[in-house]
């Protein structure tokens, strides 16, 4: 009896343990990150695939708030106090958010970091900035941040880009 009841036991947590392996997930944990100026600018978020599906518009509805990634929030963290396209942003962790349309990007900084956007309160924005979205260089299939070395974080999946400047 203690012999099933250990292995049960066993097998639960290896159970648990193989289902936590976030890597294993169809869209896996990836993050982005820089130092510029002796700030460092780190974007933890997870990879969707495009998988023959339209992005924009459809999938990613337009003038709806999206958390930038999927499965657990979009994650920016700021070591310093900095400048988003010329606006003031405290050092910190903030859940990260964007509402995409045709043509403009709404880029959102929000304090309460949750599952998805689920929860998103737009009165927990600390700040939002808008900027233009662009026709990506080449089509990407997974979700892929980049900074460049002069501070500018740029998103693209499909076949958009959006960028926006860090001082």
């Amino acid at each position: 009896m203690k012999r099933t009841v250990f292995f049960i036991a066993l097998l639960f947590v290896v159970f648990n343990l193989s289902a936590q392996d976030k890597a294993s997930r169809p869209s896996p944990p990836a993050q982005a990150t820089a130092t510029i100026n002796g700030k460092t600018i780190t974007i933890d978020y997870s990879q969707p695939s495009v998988k023959g599906r339209e992005i924009w518009g459809k999938l990613e509805p337009y003038g709806k708030v999206w958390r930038a990634g999927a499965n657990e929030t979009t994650a920016f963290t700021l070591s310093a106090d900095a400048t988003v396209e010329g606006k003031k942003l405290a050092a910190g962790k903030y859940a990260f958010f964007v509402i995409p349309n045709e043509k403009e990007w709404t880029i959102i900084f929000n304090k309460t970091i949750k599952w998805g956007a689920f929860s998103y309160k737009q009165e927990e924005d600390v700040l939002r900035v808008n900027v233009p979205v662009k026709k990506a260089k080449a089509f990407t299939e997974k979700l892929t941040y980049e900074i460049s070395d002069k501070g500018v974080v740029s998103l693209t999946w499909e076949n958009a880009t959006a960028s926006f400047k860090i001082k």
